[in-house]
């Protein structure tokens, strides 16, 4: 208990473009979470879509915002500047919102989303590598974990919105997709109050080697790839939370309540994603990673076998999950990366994740469609155990690499 006071107790004020940024992710993050959990609904409800065609969807997603993430996380680095990238990229996910109001089809909504996880490309890596400029190693986790915080506060608010717009305005899906347009220009407002920190460095060209498209692997050491394995082994466990929503309906939910329950979700991550990443600046990231992965695996097969009101106690246990690893995965990259490489690590990181969360949202679909409901969660828990096995049998080389 001593340990966890003194590390409250150091913990040191956030610069101002942290907190900045954390008011842009929050008005984002209403908008979007007004619109996510009612997006496969929409989908599955109005437009008919099957279940592969809502996991290739997400993937298809994923490997534009991959894509993105990696090649805007070089160019910041090459023009040692983020907060353009962060304009453009919030300025995309704003314009998004009312595409998907005029959605007649699936392929609609496919494109809208691209549009929306370009701007995420655009913007998340920038954000990071900007969040990794203002602090130093020592308040990465205290930094991240605000962010994610104030994220998933913005999140927790837009879930009741929808909630709220759902019981009163029943089937109006569309009319969801164009108020969440306004919280979204909110976003983009204040990314002109953003400012870029002085120390953000420009990387040497003679340090560049490009692998494809002019993304540079050189400078990277060993431990960023070491740490690297784990965390995609997890990211392929990680699928889509559209199916913790549909699999609540599936257990017996209601529209709203199945909304309900991923904002018992957010509201436990929001509230422990900030406390979280400050401990684990004093008590270690890899103690808070492997306890976030083990608990996500118990989550998932626990979904696998749930009844109906198991659900409430499983999305409650899930935001606990997302509060020990999302932002302390972050930090994690982040102690293992040069001053220089700072925006073309974190695009590496979040590529190769968002590559493997294709993998496992596409193969999460056809599980369902082909096995059943419970098969991507069973499929899920059991690689997230399997990277806890991989990060224990890595950890020594992290360490002799460091």
């Amino acid at each position: 208990m001593n340990s966890i006071h003194n590390a409250f107790k150091a913990r040191t004020a956030l610069p101002n473009e942290v907190r900045r940024l954390g008011w842009v992710s929050f008005f984002m993050d209403v908008a979007s979470e007004m619109v996510y959990p009612v997006v496969p609904l929409f989908l599955t409800a109005v437009l008919g879509a099957p279940m592969t065609v809502l996991g290739t969807i997400e993937g298809i997603a994923e490997v534009i915002v991959s894509v993105m993430k990696g090649a805007s996380g070089w160019h910041c680095d090459k023009l040692g500047r983020r907060v353009p990238y962060i304009r453009w990229g919030y300025g995309l996910g704003a314009l998004s919102k009312p595409l998907m109001a005029l959605a007649f089809s699936w392929p609609m909504i496919l494109l809208a989303r691209a549009v929306d996880r370009t701007g995420k490309g655009l913007r998340t890596t920038a954000r990071d590598a900007l969040i990794a400029d203002a602090v130093d190693a020592s308040q990465g986790g205290q930094a991240f974990g605000f962010h994610r915080m104030m994220d998933t506060a913005g999140a927790m608010i837009g879930v009741l919105l929808a909630t709220a717009l759902l019981f009163l305005l029943p089937g109006h899906y569309r009319t969801i997709f164009l108020i969440a347009t306004l919280p979204g220009l909110a976003s983009v407002w204040l990314t002109f109050r953003l400012r870029e920190v002085a120390k953000a460095p420009v990387c040497a060209p003679s340090q560049t080697h490009v692998l494809f498209a002019g993304m540079p692997w050189s400078g990277l050491p060993k431990a960023f790839w070491l740490t690297l394995v784990p965390l995609l082994i997890f990211a392929f466990a990680n699928s889509s939370d559209t199916f913790l929503i549909l699999r609540a309906k599936d257990l017996g939910l209601s529209d709203t309540q199945s909304i309900m329950a991923y904002l018992l979700f957010n509201l436990v991550y929001a509230l422990s994603a900030y406390p979280l990443g400050v401990l684990s600046d004093r008590m270690g990231r890899w103690r808070m990673v492997l306890s976030g992965w083990m608990l996500y695996g118990f989550v998932y097969l626990g979904v696998a076998n749930a009844g109906t009101g198991d659900v409430w106690w499983l999305f409650a246990l899930y935001g606990l999950f997302m509060g020990l690893t999302e932002g302390v995965g972050r930090a994690l990259i982040r102690d293992h990366i040069p001053e220089d490489r700072k925006g073309t690590a974190m695009g590496i990181f979040h590529m190769s994740v968002g590559l493997m969360m294709l993998a496992g949202s596409v193969t999460a679909g056809l599980c369902w469609d082909l096995i059943g409901s419970r098969a991507p969660f069973v499929l899920g828990g059991s690689a997230a155990f399997l990277a806890v096995i991989v990060a224990l049998a890595v950890r020594p080389k992290i360490r002799a690499a460091v």
